[in-house]
């Protein structure tokens, strides 16, 4: 019982970050017909209300394709596609109304849902529908008449913040209606990638069957760029996927990314948990396709200040890095190198130059331990010996107590104190008895940095 107590305080207190960094963000949640008919919906509605209870600002755009066609099929109506779009004539769309209706009443009866011994117990969620989004037809293409399918026309974009102002979930299907008095049909994809790009939307966030995006060896591909997503579309098009969860929802994440949208995600409608864990966690679960990377690493200003001593005070205490007070890093900040993760330090190093001997020494370098596990400490050293051959540098020397095979490995030799420059050597403590290590830079590092 204490572990499993433990385990809850440590995921908790690690979350918290998370919890204040997402506290009144706008997210998109694209919720397919097929999320929607797995077992698992109860569990994803019941995150959504956590979500809300924790003060985002959500919109939840819900498609019906399955429970559509299913009602087709019963009433024997054949539908048939035109670029991978349903065409919807009069008979086929009183069939999607039905759907798309009871759909949006099942998914409001679950949120307002507060019984004891459930997890939304004590929630009193506002979720509210309308006539947010006003349609218009499709038209004819190639000689096809799409009927009573259509495209979004306008949104009123004013109309759905007073709602989330409010803290409601804006609940919003795939039928609208247009201007005429019509209803016609939208693809859930296109309503919920439009209203990402006009709220101006944080997230995007959308559901498949899988964890996310499945790379060539079987495993999640954890972060994608636009084009990087765009060539797994088109190939999965030219392999006849047209219509699957995830295509779809690529199609929508590459068009709100390339507008400004920061990220788009892709989660499991299977796995319990995976909306929670991929906004809350350290590493996440599913695919991000994102503007830019989620973790760089760049120089630092004064206000990362905060972020490197709740990084290196844990090594301090354990006599690893030498005490730096918050006047002396204050001083030296434009020395360092951070690696930046969602506006929070996980990586650290700085440089401080010897220009008469063309060496320098990198020191305070530092990992948060929940990333250890890649390649950060590389990336800090890559990018510290740029910053070097920048500068002139011909070499650059560590002093270390614990970390002398990991810098082995990286090419740095032992050496004598002699080795250091004399500024240095003067300053080197004989009680901490550090190692000294040195890497020459040469020509080649150069070119492989450039790359």
């Amino acid at each position: 019982m204490k572990l499993r107590s433990t385990a809850l305080v440590k995921g908790f207190r690690q979350s918290a970050p998370y919890v204040n960094a997402h506290h009144n963000k706008t997210i998109v949640i694209m919720l397919g017909g097929e999320a929607i008919a797995d077992s698992n919906f109860g569990n994803i509605v019941n995150d959504i209300a956590l979500l809300n209870s924790l003060g985002l600002r959500l919109v939840v755009v819900y498609g019906a394709r399955p429970q559509i066609s299913q009602n087709l099929e019963k009433h024997g109506l054949e539908t048939p596609y035109h670029k991978g779009i349903r065409v919807t004539d009069a008979s086929a769309l009183e069939v999607v109304k039905q759907a798309a209706g009871q759909l949006q009443l099942d998914i409001t009866a679950r949120l307002s849902m507060s019984l004891n011994n459930t997890p939304m117990a004590g929630a009193q969620i506002n979720v509210v529908s309308g006539n947010f989004v006003i349609a218009q037809p499709l038209g004819v293409d190639e000689g096809i008449d799409y009927c009573h399918s259509g495209r979004i026309r306008r949104i009123d974009i004013d109309g759905i913040h007073r709602q989330l102002d409010q803290q409601a979930i804006v609940l919003l299907g795939p039928v609208a209606s247009s201007v005429t008095g019509e209803c016609f049909n939208l693809t859930s994809e296109e309503v919920a990638t439009q209203l990402a790009i006009k709220l101006n939307a944080d997230k995007l966030i959308g559901f498949c069957s899988l964890q996310g995006v499945i790379g060539p060896k079987g495993n999640v591909m954890s972060e994608l760029f636009p084009h990087q997503a765009e060539d797994i579309l088109t190939q999965r098009e030219n392999a006849g996927d047209t219509n699957s969860g995830t295509v779809r929802f690529l199609r929508g994440a590459v068009a709100a990314c390339r507008s400004g949208v920061p990220r788009s995600h892709l989660l499991s409608y299977k796995v319990d948990g995976s909306l929670i864990q991929e906004l809350f966690s350290v590493e996440g679960i599913g695919t991000q396709i994102v503007t830019e990377s989620a973790e760089r690493v760049r120089k630092a200003t004064i206000d990362d200040i905060g972020g490197i001593l709740e990084l290196i005070r844990p090594l301090e205490e354990q006599g690893i890095l030498v005490r730096r007070s918050r006047e002396q890093l204050e001083q030296e900040i434009p020395r360092f190198t951070v690696i930046d993760r969602d506006d929070r330090i996980i990586g650290c190093a700085a440089l401080y130059p010897y220009h008469e001997s063309q060496s320098g020494e990198m020191a305070c370098v530092a990992v948060h331990p929940d990333y250890r596990d890649s390649e950060r400490g590389t990336r800090l050293l890559q990018y510290i010996q740029q910053q070097a051959l920048q500068e002139g540098l011909k070499n650059i020397f560590v002093l270390t107590t614990r970390s002398i095979h990991w810098f082995r490995e990286h090419g740095f030799i032992e050496a004598d104190i002699s080795a250091l420059p004399d500024a240095k050597q003067e300053l080197y403590n004989l009680q901490r008895r550090s190692k000294v290590l040195t890497l020459a830079l040469n020509g080649h590092l150069k070119r492989q940095l450039a790359r």
